[in-house]
């Protein structure tokens, strides 16, 4: 069974830096080496938007909003993708969500929340 889990949301004032994991499990390493993984969010009363992918090689890819500010990797060890999310803005406060497109089928985690206060 595939399943996505996040951690790392909390609470950070306005300027501070979180680092957001998300750990995948379900898939055997050589697939998880090569699958496109992304970082989404979502604010109360918006739809969900992309913040952030990642491909095979490591390309990568930004929403204009967050490009520098924030930087997605993977951790094919741990079959994880992370996030830094550095210079945080009342704007960025969403729950964030990990998600994968896996044999035509897309998977998300529950998300975690990140709180700014200005």
């Amino acid at each position: 069974q595939v399943r996505l889990v996040e951690s790392g949301g909390d609470l950070v004032q306005s300027g501070g830096s979180l680092k957001l994991s998300c750990r995948v499990s379900g898939i055997i390493l050589s697939v998880f080496w090569d699958i496109e993984m992304g970082w989404f969010r979502q604010a109360p009363g918006k739809q969900r938007e992309m913040v952030a992918t990642i491909g095979s090689g490591g390309i990568t890819n930004y929403a204009d909003s967050v490009k520098g500010r924030f930087a997605i990797s993977k951790d094919n060890a741990r079959k994880s993708v992370n996030l830094q999310l550095n210079d945080l803005k009342p704007e960025d406060q969403a729950v964030y969500y990990c998600s994968m497109n896996y044999r035509g089928q897309n998977y998300w985690g529950p998300g975690t929340q990140v709180t700014v206060s200005s």
